[in-house]
């Protein structure tokens, strides 16, 4: 009996997951951008969770998607709770599908609408189809007829399975336990957290009510129990997550004890007054399902007003972090790129102009962070330089495709020439995060190998840092305040770093020579020279931009004299000023001009 009742458990559990898994095939990717996109309202959020659920047979499913989406930052929390409450009505249409697996016929017509004729007409069909068809669509298809066939068929079992126990008087006494409510809701608790299935923990009921031995008073309590079980995988998905993640995973288990606490409370206080003559009745498939679905679409009902109260609690109970709260900060640039605005080119410019201060912002720090790490090393402020790093990538993904789909719109040359402007400039800050990046990670090489600098070399390092400094920091100051002035003398600052590195690089060659320095030094000094060249390069070609914005846009109504480029003679006076100010050789050392190379 055990046996049979556990094999007709576990076709029941792999048809309905053979079922659900056929239908998220045939769908594809268009559930999740269903979910995604169709949820800017609470109301919608619950009904697409109950038809989303209802499509693929499992809330945990559901909700595991959706921790999915608030993890990777693609959706609010405030979205996921209408979703999760959706899911749980969802999952209740599946008592009502296993009660076909009941039905009978005596003869005739009633025969063929039986559940073993139903069950065997829909297991040939997606037998052959399977076995025919070379289409990838049409196998889905029958593994979600196999997969309602396999489920039907558990459920015959289960039902066979424990048949013999209504006339089992020690069994009989023993199910009357679970009518005290708090026997019958920890029940339901844990068979529904050792099954994972809140679908599977109902449908074993159902079998149970087909002996006639299962009372309403036995049943309800377990079914309050059931929701509650059901959480322990999702809880299990969400670790690992962000604290949005988890907090969508909490989103789901506060539901269904609120959900369990405010029937067991209610309905019990009201048995205890008025005396329910209901409570002894047998209960059937079709009673325990509907007992269900009523328990689950009140419970939503119920919680529905109190969506941003649920939000405020999850975020109590699972507090940010100074690291979380800075993360927001960092994200709420992405705000500003509001599809609503690209019908209004002017104003999408200008918002994506404010990401991308944003994305400046980001990146200054950034490199500020991994050049202290050359001479104080500290673990936590690497893994912060990589993590910036990821979001100077998204900084880039995110306002690369917002300003490629406004460059499809019908807009002005003047506005084009922004648009593909802004587009170079996110690049060539991207790759300034790259190199942060490196330096971060020649830093940590310094640290783990042990590395040491001799004074000279320790000299050399914080004249290149200092000269990094003010090449990022003034390269983001002539954007933000739109200054040719100091554009104009980012490509002098970048020849004198390119410079320095040469003559660096020749004087560290020297301590080599001497036996001041090893190879092991001479790599890693290498290294963050070369990023530092790199960076300054890209810093003049932001700076390009924005000198080719005054020349090229008349809305500046600058006299051409102003916004032409420096004259030899300019140049080289800003380059020798430069040079005096970052020099660390003697005047008869220095070498000529030269303009450091610019990445286009």
């Amino acid at each position: 009996m055990l046996l049979s009742l556990l094999c007709g458990v576990s076709l029941f559990l792999f048809g309905m997951s053979l079922m659900g898994d056929g239908l998220k095939s045939v769908a594809g990717d268009k559930l999740e951008a269903f979910l995604y996109k169709m949820t800017n309202t609470p109301i919608k959020g619950v009904l697409l969770g109950t038809i989303v659920t209802s499509i693929i047979q499992s809330s945990s499913a559901t909700t595991v998607m959706v921790i999915g989406f608030v993890n990777s930052g693609m959706m609010k929390l405030f979205q996921a709770i209408g979703i999760i409450m959706g899911a749980n009505i969802g999952t209740s249409i599946t008592g009502w599908i296993l009660c076909l697996s009941y039905l009978e016929g005596t003869g005739g017509v009633s025969t063929l609408l039986s559940s073993a004729t139903i069950a065997a007409v829909v297991a040939i069909a997606g037998t052959l189809i399977k076995m025919l068809s070379k289409h990838t669509i049409h196998k889905n298809l029958a593994n979600i007829m196999l997969g309602f066939a396999i489920l039907m068929v558990g459920m015959q079992m289960m039902s066979s399975a424990v048949s013999p126990l209504r006339n089992n008087a020690a069994f009989t006494s023993a199910l009357t336990m679970f009518s005290n409510p708090i026997l019958g809701i920890l029940l339901g608790i844990v068979m529904t957290a050792i099954l994972q299935s809140a679908s599977a923990s109902i449908g074993i009921l159902q079998a149970l009510s087909v002996t006639g031995i299962l009372s309403f008073a036995t049943a309800f309590p377990v079914i309050l129990g059931v929701g509650v079980g059901a959480a322990c995988p999702v809880m299990v998905s969400s670790i690992g997550a962000s604290r949005n993640g988890k907090r969508s995973a909490l989103v789901y288990l506060l539901d269904d004890i609120f959900g369990m606490v405010i029937w067991a409370v209610g309905f019990y206080s009201l048995h205890a007054v008025f005396h329910f003559s209901f409570m002894n009745i047998t209960v059937n498939p079709v009673l325990i399902a509907a007992v269900n679905s009523v328990f689950r679409i009140v419970t939503v009902c119920i919680l529905f007003p109190f969506i941003s109260k649920i939000e405020k609690l999850v975020c109590m109970l699972i507090k940010d972090t100074a690291e979380d709260l800075e993360d927001q900060r960092d994200n709420a640039d992405f705000n500003y790129l509001d599809e609503r605005f690209l019908n209004s080119p002017a104003l999408a410019i200008s918002q994506s102009r404010r990401a991308i201060l944003g994305m400046f912002r980001t990146v200054r720090k950034n490199v500020g962070r991994s050049l202290n790490l050359i001479h104080e090393y500290n673990q936590p402020r690497f893994e912060k330089v990589q993590r910036k790093e990821d979001l100077i990538d998204k900084y880039e993904s995110k306002i690369g495709d917002y300003l490629i789909v406004l460059s499809k719109k019908e807009m002005s040359s003047e506005q084009t020439r922004q648009v593909s402007m802004d587009l170079r400039v996110i690049g060539d800050l991207e790759r300034i995060g790259d190199y942060a990046s490196a330096i971060a990670r020649t830093a940590q090489r310094i640290n783990e190998e042990k590395i040491q600098f001799s004074g000279d070399g320790k000299n050399d390092l914080n004249v290149m840092i200092e000269a990094e400094r003010e090449i990022v920091n003034s390269t983001i100051q002539s954007y933000q305040e739109e200054n040719l002035e100091i554009a104009k003398e980012m490509k002098p600052l970048a020849a004198v770093i390119t410079s320095l590195c040469e003559i660096l690089k020749a004087r560290h060659i020297g301590r080599l020579s001497r036996g001041e320095c090893d190879m092991q030094q001479g790599a890693v000094f290498n290294e963050l020279l070369n990023s530092f060249e790199r960076i300054a390069s890209h810093c003049v070609a932001i700076s390009g931009a924005v000198r080719r914005e005054f020349q090229e846009n008349p809305d500046f109504h600058m006299h051409s004299a102003k916004a032409r480029e420096l004259t030899p003679e300019e140049y080289q006076t800003v380059y020798d000023r430069f040079m005096t100010k970052y020099d660390v050789v003697s005047s008869g050392e220095r070498p000529l001009s030269v303009e450091a190379e610019t990445v286009e």
